[in-house]
């Protein structure tokens, strides 16, 4: 079975159960982000590519915060093969309209390897919410080969356990026709897990689909 058989699969099966989801989600009390200064807060993600003509392949990262203090690691983030590590400083600011913004500085190591200033930020309203993230990557082997990343997403939640929105991205570690990258999302969650669908470039060019697989704990 290839990569992109088995990552379809999985995003079926997910999108079968995700209608039963609401049946227990909406007696679950929403998770609270606020935590004290001195407990660990830790999320992991893993995102599948199904990348039309070429190679699929799956994307871990992983955060852990402390107050202030945020780390984290990527993996196939930056370019096939290639890791980095992260550190930043988080600020938050507002109740009813919420943002939260991380300054990070990342290493990155592998088949591209360099030093990537970066940045995390989000902003809230009511069922509204912009998240963005970006990173420049001086690549230390070839000045030609530094790169600015880019992940944006603006998203609207009609129900507590789902989510629908517009997303677009900047990325060099795979290459379509389009050097900015637009397309749509659908979300779901439950408790402490969340699955999202990205689908990019439809109408454009040939579309590549993301599967989202995160849980916070």
């Amino acid at each position: 079975m290839t990569a992109t058989q088995s990552l379809a699969i999985l995003a079926m099966a997910i999108l079968m159960v995700a209608p039963v989801w609401p049946q227990t989600s909406s007696s679950v009390p929403a998770i609270s982000t606020e935590s004290s200064p001195d407990q660990w807060a830790y999320s992991f993600n893993i995102s599948g590519y199904i990348v039309p003509h070429d190679r699929s392949y799956a994307s871990p990262t992983f955060a852990a915060d402390r107050g202030r203090v945020h780390f984290g690691a990527r993996y196939n983030y930056e370019d096939k093969e290639t890791g980095s590590l992260w550190v930043g400083y988080n600020f938050s600011a507002g109740e009813k309209l919420a943002l939260e913004v991380t300054p990070m500085i990342g290493g990155v190591l592998g088949n591209t390897t360099g030093v990537a200033p970066g940045y995390k930020a989000s902003v809230g309203w009511k069922r509204v919410e912009l998240s963005t993230e970006g990173e420049y990557v001086f690549d230390m082997k070839d000045r030609t080969g530094s790169f600015f990343y880019s992940w944006m997403e603006l998203s609207y939640s009609p129900l507590e356990w789902c989510r629908a929105g517009l997303v677009a991205q900047r990325t060099k570690a795979y290459h379509t026709d389009l050097d900015i990258q637009r397309g749509v999302l659908i979300g779901f969650s439950h408790k402490s897990m969340d699955f999202t669908t990205y689908i990019f470039n439809a109408g454009w060019t040939d579309p590549t689909v993301v599967l989202s697989l995160g849980l916070s704990f």
